[in-house]
């Protein structure tokens, strides 16, 4: 069976990224200072594909730049950014259905939970 798994992240000085797993209540949160808000996205991600063992897993994000990016609709021009998505992409295959879905930031469960 799969699960829905929310993510949010921020950048800046008290920056950090983090998910919330809707079925089981588990959260993740991590402080990240000076990064920016599309790499904490993308950690918020990444920490989800590496951290969490299911066999069908659907990630809802508020961002869309990210999301896009990740489902090779968007082009990714920042060098950093390419890095976390290759990292990213190399994680998709312990999954047999992975989802990557955008969701408004005000249904963004992770968002509610991480106080953003």
């Amino acid at each position: 069976m799969g699960i829905s798994v929310y993510v949010d992240g921020s950048g800046g000085p008290n920056g950090g990224f983090g998910y919330f797993v809707k079925e089981t209540g588990e959260s993740f949160y991590e402080k990240k200072p000076e990064i920016t808000n599309n790499q904490a996205e993308y950690m918020a991600i990444i920490a989800v594909l590496k951290n969490l063992d299911y066999e069908e897993i659907t990630i809802f994000s508020d961002s869309k730049n990210t999301i896009s990016q990740l489902n090779h609709e968007f082009a990714i021009n920042n060098e950093k950014l390419r890095e976390l998505a290759r990292e990213a992409w190399s994680l998709f295959g312990k999954f047999s259905k992975i989802t990557l879905l955008w969701v408004p930031r005000k249904e963004n469960l992770a968002g509610k939970m991480l106080g953003s």
